[in-house]
């Protein structure tokens, strides 16, 4: 991999992450257009790499949010902001035990060409088009308020993380699975968005740290040699300059209910995928 495709790939990462196309999906789909031929090993600590940064990037764009869920929660008390954040950690079960237990099922199914690409992304958009049916008031022809449905409960959160622990699949994205299901649920769009991308800053990071360590093991570095470290860097940075735009941008089109255009596009890119694999 050379410096310019890392460049292309991270900005496909940070746009993607965050908009419900599935930056898994579309990864996957411009490696092939770039002629991007690595091991699934290497492939995978670029992509844990990438998304590390859009997690950066999500930190960056909700400090003020993350810093306040953090003072709140190591307070040790009991208040909405620890509330909040045990609700986070809790949806994290079902991806921690897909990531415990099946983790090399999982690292079996990429790599495997643009068919499951394309079949996860169509289904992505009959989620996103559920979600907007259920989000949209035919009487006044209008999505619903932002701020009208129920705050996150303890149950929500479970099958809003389970969604999140099913969009491992390459094309099902993961912002498009959670928000979607989220507001099919019933849950408040503007919080719905926020409680998307926060949840998936410990799976990511934690995923990144065990990445990080099989690196630095003796020999790992011979092992590895398609990727540079420049072209490590380049990804990084590009996918977080990207992914701190995309971030506020989607947080605002969720809270407008314009996720419908979004399910046109996966549903277009599905079929092209699965036409031309």
């Amino acid at each position: 991999m050379n410096w310019l495709q890392a460049l292309i790939l991270g900005i496909v990462q940070g746009a993607s992450e965050y908009l419900p196309i599935s930056s898994s999906g579309h990864l996957e789909i411009f490696r092939t257009l770039l002629g991007v031929d690595l091991p699934t090993d290497e492939t995978l600590q670029f992509d844990i790499m990438v998304h590390a940064a859009t997690v950066c990037s999500t930190l960056v764009i909700l400090w003020p949010m993350f810093k306040r869920l953090a003072t709140g929660f190591f307070s040790m008390k009991r208040n909405a902001d620890s509330i909040y954040v045990w609700k986070v950690l809790f949806s994290c079960i079902p991806v921690g035990i897909v990531g415990v237990f099946f983790k090399d099922k999982v690292e079996e199914i990429f790599g495997q060409g643009l068919i499951l690409v394309g079949i996860c992304l169509c289904i992505t958009a009959l989620l996103l088009t559920f979600a907007y049916m259920s989000g949209y008031d035919r009487r006044t022809r209008r999505p619903v308020p932002a701020d009208k449905g129920r705050d996150i409960s303890w149950l929500d959160a479970f099958i809003i993380g389970c969604a999140q622990a099913v969009a491992v699949l390459p094309g099902l994205s993961r912002s498009g699975s959670t928000i979607a299901t989220g507001i099919i649920l019933g849950d408040k769009r503007d919080k719905v968005a926020t409680f998307s991308f926060i949840m998936v800053i410990i799976p990511i990071l934690g995923e990144a740290l065990l990445d990080l360590a099989k690196m630095l093991k003796p020999g790992a570095a011979e092992a590895s040699g398609s990727i540079s470290a420049m072209a490590m860097i380049i990804g990084f940075v590009s996918a977080f300059v990207v992914g701190c735009a995309a971030c506020k941008w989607m947080i605002a089109l969720v809270k407008k209910g314009k996720l419908i255009w979004f399910a046109a596009y996966c549903l277009i890119m599905g079929v092209i995928c699965i036409i031309f694999h």
